[in-house]
């Protein structure tokens, strides 16, 4: 059985991209282009999140902090996306495993 991936991010070139590297690995990929899908509960349960941290309606920081505030997902790992310098303390502080 395919591991699933479910990416939220909002640009959808990066979006098209991750998709054709994440499929070409192996994954079964799964792409909102928005966190509110999430929040709403709007999604099959992946083995892996990639959030963007910018996104127009919902900040990944708070997807973040949301899902791990979840019995049912926070144990799923988090992997958070941005151009942000020196996000990674607060990819972490809201508990994303890792950042890019």
């Amino acid at each position: 059985m395919k591991k699933k991936i479910l990416i939220a991010e909002d640009d959808p070139d990066i979006q098209l991209i991750l998709n054709i590297m994440l499929n070409r690995a192996g994954y079964e990929v799964e792409s909102l282009s928005s966190g509110k899908p999430i929040l709403e509960g709007s999604f099959s349960w992946p083995d892996l999140f990639i959030v963007d941290k910018q996104m127009p309606d919902i900040d990944g920081i708070e997807v973040s902090k949301y899902l791990k505030s979840k019995p049912e997902t926070k144990h799923i790992p988090i992997i958070m996306l941005s151009a942000t310098p020196g996000f990674g303390l607060l990819a972490k502080s809201a508990g994303a495993e890792d950042f890019l």
